[in-house]
């Protein structure tokens, strides 16, 4: 059996696109908040399509002008950075899903 060399958790994070905090993408001003922290990396994903709680079905639609689809943002880092981080971020998102997972890191090379 092989045996990994750490364990950590992975943090993701619902919201939507047009979500803002402080004047700017919530998904960008997370982003800026996980640098600021030397979190490991961050990486946000656009869904096609999606809905959460309100049941409302987000999908792209070429008639759309803009959208407002379903977005992950996903961080993997330390059991301790990733804790602090949901606690400075938590209050911050007003519409979304936050979850954590615990993961094995196999390899994280720059």
């Amino acid at each position: 059996m092989e045996i990994y060399e750490q364990r950590g958790l992975m943090l993701r994070i619902y919201v939507r696109e047009q979500d803002r905090l402080e004047g700017k993408p919530l998904y960008k001003r997370i982003i800026e908040l996980a640098k600021e922290r030397d979190m490991a990396g961050v990486t946000v994903y656009r869904a096609i399509t999606g809905y959460g709680p309100s049941k409302i079905i987000r999908t792209l639609s070429f008639a759309d002008l803009s959208s407002n689809l379903p977005l992950v943002i996903e961080l993997v880092d330390s059991e301790e950075k990733v804790k602090n981080f949901v606690a400075l971020i938590k209050e911050k998102i007003q519409h979304g899903l936050i979850i954590i997972q615990e993961v094995f890191i196999i390899k994280n090379v720059p």
